[in-house]
C-alpha cells in the first residue's frame, strides 16, 4: 500500500533541510560580507548578478520558491494538527517541538514581507539594485525593520537547526535517544553560532 503521508512527510523534511539550508547559508554568507563594508558586500552581490537572468530566475522560482512553498503549505498543515503543550510538560524537546511550529508560522509572514519588499517591489518593480548603501539606509533609518529582520533570521536559523534533528529522526538516521540528544545539542550549538554571526553583521550596519 502506498502511504501518501509517509512519503510527503519525508519529502517535506528533505526539502526543508536542503532548500532552506542552502538559502539560509547563502544569506548568512552574503550578508556577512557587510563586515567588510560597502566594497565587500557590493562585490558579493555583483557576483550573483553575473548569472544570466533567465537562469537566475529559473533557480529562484523552481529551485527555491516552489520547494519552499511546498514546505510552507505542508508545514502549515502539520502545524494545524500539532498538539503543542510545552507549559504542561516542560521538557526541552517539547519546547523545541513547539518552537518549530511557532517559528514556522512566523516565517510564513516574514518571508512574504521580506521577499515582496526587497525582491519583488524594490528590485523587480522599482528596478533598484540591492546594495550595501540601500540595506544600511533601510536598517538604520528604520530600526524596527532591522529588529524584524533579526527575528526573522533567528526564526529561520532555529527552524533549520532544529529541523536537522527531526530530519535525522524522520529518516531513521538517529533511532536511539542518546544519538538524538547528541544531534540536538550539536544542532543547537550551530543555531547559537549562526545567530551570533547574524547579530554581528547586522550590528555592523550601525557602526560603520
Amino acid at each position: 500500500m502506498f502511504h501518501t503521508t509517509f512519503y510527503l512527510r519525508r519529502l517535506h523534511s528533505l526539502v526543508g533541510l536542503l532548500v532552506l539550508g542552502i538559502v539560509l547559508f547563502e544569506h548568512i554568507f552574503t550578508n556577512s560580507m557587510a563586515l567588510g563594508g560597502a566594497p565587500a558586500l557590493n562585490g558579493a552581490l555583483a557576483m550573483m548578478e553575473l548569472i544570466p537572468k533567465p537562469i537566475f530566475l529559473g533557480l529562484e522560482v523552481f529551485g527555491i520558491a516552489v520547494p519552499l512553498l511546498f514546505h510552507a503549505i505542508y508545514g502549515v498543515y502539520i502545524a494545524l494538527q500539532a498538539n503543542n503543550n510545552p507549559g504542561r510538560f516542560g521538557y526541552i524537546r517539547n519546547w523545541q517541538f513547539a518552537l518549530q511550529r511557532w517559528t514556522a508560522w512566523f516565517l510564513v509572514v516574514f518571508l512574504v514581507w521580506h521577499v515582496f519588499y526587497l525582491r519583488v517591489f524594490t528590485k523587480g518593480i522599482s528596478g533598484t539594485p540591492i546594495s550595501y548603501e540601500l540595506l544600511q539606509s533601510y536598517f538604520v533609518g528604520h530600526p524596527i525593520y532591522a529588529l524584524l529582520y533579526i527575528l526573522g533570521m533567528f526564526a529561520a536559523i532555529f527552524h533549520f537547526c532544529n529541523g536537522i534533528t527531526t530530519f535525522c529522526m524522520t529518516w531513521g538516521i538517529a533511532k536511539g535517544p542518546r544519538i538524538q540528544n547528541v544531534i540536538s545539542v550539536c544542532s543547537m550549538g550551530l543555531c547559537a553560532l549562526l545567530c551570533l554571526v547574524t547579530l554581528v553583521f547586522m550590528g555592523s550596519y550601525f557602526v560603520m
